[in-house]
């Protein structure tokens, strides 16, 4: 008689418990290569009068780093048997790939994953919200900075001249303000204050959404509580 026959699991729930478990191995790796990318971008950029060798291994720490990013990248999408699909579906880690000063983002949700690891409690959904948006809004604004001041320093007619002034710059756009006391007049600083329009609305979108929401939520609770309901 025959015993019972045994399903394979199909190939792509296969495919995805290897992705998953190659992101989970991963994910600090990349983050401390992220860190390093950065911290080398802005040695480089800040440095001044930086002997040759350290020159040279900063420039070999950028192209190691965004080697290492790209064959993550590659593995991934191996690994998720989606194709060309891969490119749209994870199109944020196809923009990190093509921009590398967007990497540190992959910092942001180490965070959550250090916290599981260490068995801590989680934040609620909008304390989390927040926490990312502002670490998000800090990493992309100080690498935003430090490509505009690189851009924009020996440009002719430029009005940004110390990284003080980008600095000030990113600001005001991340925030929605625009005083115009400093703008770019470079295609890569333009291009990189257009990305900046759109990651600080983006950002500043989420953060009053998520308050809004905390906002509704306790006085939903403080109107139960006292048995009234809630102000409409």
């Amino acid at each position: 008689m025959l015993g019972p026959m045994r399903t394979r699991p199909s190939r792509p729930a296969a495919d995805q418990r290897r992705l998953h478990r190659w992101e989970n191995r991963t994910e600090l790796p990349l983050a401390t290569a992220s860190l390093v990318f950065l911290a080398a971008y802005a040695l480089r950029v800040l440095g001044t009068g930086l002997p040759p060798a350290v020159h040279d291994l900063c420039i070999a720490l950028l192209l190691g780093c965004w080697l290492l990013f790209a064959a993550d990248y590659a593995v991934r999408w191996r690994l998720s048997g989606e194709g060309p699909r891969f490119w749209v579906r994870h199109g944020l880690d196809t923009a990190v790939l093509l921009l590398p000063l967007l990497r540190p983002l992959r910092v942001v949700p180490v965070y959550e994953a250090v916290r599981r690891r260490h068995r801590r409690p989680r934040l609620n959904l909008y304390a989390r919200v927040m926490s990312y948006a502002g670490l998000a809004a800090l990493l992309l604004g100080f690498a935003g900075a430090l490509a505009v001041y690189a851009a924009e320093r020996s440009a002719e007619d430029s009005t940004i001249r110390t990284f003080g002034d980008a600095v000030w710059c990113v600001c005001a756009t991340l925030a929605t303000v625009g005083y115009g006391d400093a703008v770019p007049v470079t295609f890569l600083g333009r291009t990189v204050m257009v990305a900046l329009m759109a990651g600080g609305l983006a950002l500043l979108g989420a953060v009053t959404g998520s308050f809004a929401s905390w906002l509704l939520q306790v006085f939903a609770e403080e109107g139960e509580n006292t048995g009234r309901p809630p102000a409409s």
